[in-house]
């Protein structure tokens, strides 16, 4: 790892700009190494990922390595694989018991920097629309569905959008067959190719 990156990320990882904004301290998660070919970049830890300091350590996780076609070690290969969330820790639950949205503050405070110290990255898997919203940007079409459904157009300047796999959308995969029969052949298909 650069030392550069490694400073970034030691400074990046002691930040508390949103202590007390949060219903727990800070505990900003991210895995990234320069060499790093593919970004997870997801909306924000879930509780366990928090627990545990590792992301996706949940059920979330075990389907998004099935949709990537890659191993528990393959996926925390931090050489391989950068993740990178909208922001950096747990932002709590909303009234309704679902996670709250990324800090608002987190993702302009780090993300560029972070980004500009990782110069192998060739595909960003944009999960869900906070990912969506900062790597697509104009490009980004008004809902999800519509985002997702024009993935080929995205993936020619790098980025594959999907939605978040959660089982809050098993609802949004069962109504578009189409994410799991077009697009999660060509995810697995371009993944491989870049941890070959």
């Amino acid at each position: 790892m650069s030392s550069e990156l490694q400073a970034y990320l030691d400074k990046l990882r002691a930040c508390e700009i949103c202590k007390g904004a949060m219903d727990r301290a800070p505990n900003p998660i991210v895995r990234a190494q320069s060499s790093a070919r593919i970004l997870v970049a997801s909306q924000a830890p879930g509780n366990l990922a928090d627990v545990k300091s590792q992301p996706f350590a949940d059920p979330s996780g075990v389907r998004l390595r099935e949709w990537m076609g890659v191993s528990d070690d393959e996926f925390y290969d931090e050489s391989r694989i950068a993740i990178a969330p909208m922001g950096f820790c747990f932002p709590g639950y909303d009234k309704n018991g679902g996670d709250r949205p990324p800090m608002k503050v987190c993702a302009p405070t780090w993300r560029a920097g972070l980004l500009e110290r990782m110069p192998n990255l060739e595909l960003v898997l944009a999960i869900g629309g906070y990912a969506q919203s900062w790597h697509l940007a104009a490009a980004k079409a008004k809902t999800l569905t519509e985002t997702v459904r024009d993935w080929r157009t995205h993936l020619k300047s790098g980025v594959l959008p999907t939605p978040h796999p959660s089982w809050r959308n098993n609802g949004w995969l069962k109504r578009h067959p189409w994410f799991e029969n077009e697009v999660l052949p060509e995810l697995r298909r371009r993944v491989r190719t870049l941890l070959s």
